[in-house]
């Protein structure tokens, strides 16, 4: 499990229950499944998802990849504020973005040091 960013950090702060959930859905992506709740992130091509948890009215997200073989990265963790439309906010469309290239970038140094 590799976290990109202030992903832990924010995962860190969610409520026990979120991160109970959160942590099960990591824990099946690294094992090869898919957590039910999981789902693609659109925009983002195959092998990033998302998944949502609410928990007394909030809405959290985690954002991972696991389209890089043999290894998850965690790219984001946040509470989602806008209670209108279900869209993930553009703001932390173009942060995933960033994180997912920084994630590849960290993979391909990986693979040439260790491949």
């Amino acid at each position: 499990m590799i976290w990109v960013g202030d992903s832990l950090k924010a995962l860190q702060g969610f409520p026990e229950d979120v991160k109970g959930e959160v942590g099960f859905a990591l824990f099946q992506a690294q094992t090869g499944k898919m957590y039910f709740k999981a789902k693609p992130l659109k925009g983002l091509g195959a092998g990033v998802l998302e998944i949502v948890s609410d928990h007394r009215g909030d809405t959290f997200r985690a954002v991972y990849t696991v389209r890089l073989s043999g290894r998850v990265y965690v790219l984001h963790a946040f509470q989602k504020k806008s209670k209108i439309g279900i869209a993930t906010p553009k703001a932390e469309l173009d942060l995933i973005k960033q994180r997912l290239n920084r994630a590849i970038e960290l993979h391909e140094s990986w693979e040439k040091q260790h491949g």
